[in-house]
């Protein structure tokens, strides 16, 4: 099976700050301290990317499944080792959607696809991190 490579790169620009470039060449901010909360730090990053990447595919297979979605949040909480280095053990992710009419086969089914086949930012925390899911679905009214 053919693999594919992606290069970032990241630089010490002074004051305990850096600058990651994407793949893509987009500069992202970050900041080694995170007490100053003046720029995400590198483990803010991926608990942002973990949600991320999930809501990116079940907005995208609601979408194919023609649910009418006003409004779609995705919350996460990870929980970390004490000891270092401290990495995430465990994620929990809340989809929260609102819409006309939504069907709950149709979020349980999206979900659970971006859990299982999509979602390449969770398959990758999936050796060392357990994730779990929930949802709720608000019914918008018609006006």
């Amino acid at each position: 099976m053919a693999q594919n490579t992606s290069e970032a790169v990241v630089r010490y620009i002074g004051d305990d700050y850096f600058l990651g470039t994407t793949p893509s060449g987009l500069p992202q901010l970050m900041d080694s301290k995170g007490d100053r909360h003046s720029a995400p730090t590198p483990i803010e990053l991926l608990l942002v990317a973990v949600a991320g990447c999930t809501a990116i595919d079940v907005q995208s297979i609601l979408a194919k499944k023609r649910q009418d979605v006003t409004s779609y949040d995705v919350r996460i909480s990870g929980t970390r080792a004490e000891e270092h280095p401290r990495k995430f053990t465990a994620f929990h992710i809340t989809h929260i959607v609102r819409g006309r009419g939504i069907s709950a086969k149709a979020v349980e089914d999206a979900i659970r696809l971006s859990d299982e086949t999509y979602c390449s930012v969770a398959a990758s925390v999936k050796p060392t991190a357990t994730i779990t899911t929930s949802y709720e679905i608000i019914e918008d009214s018609k006006d």
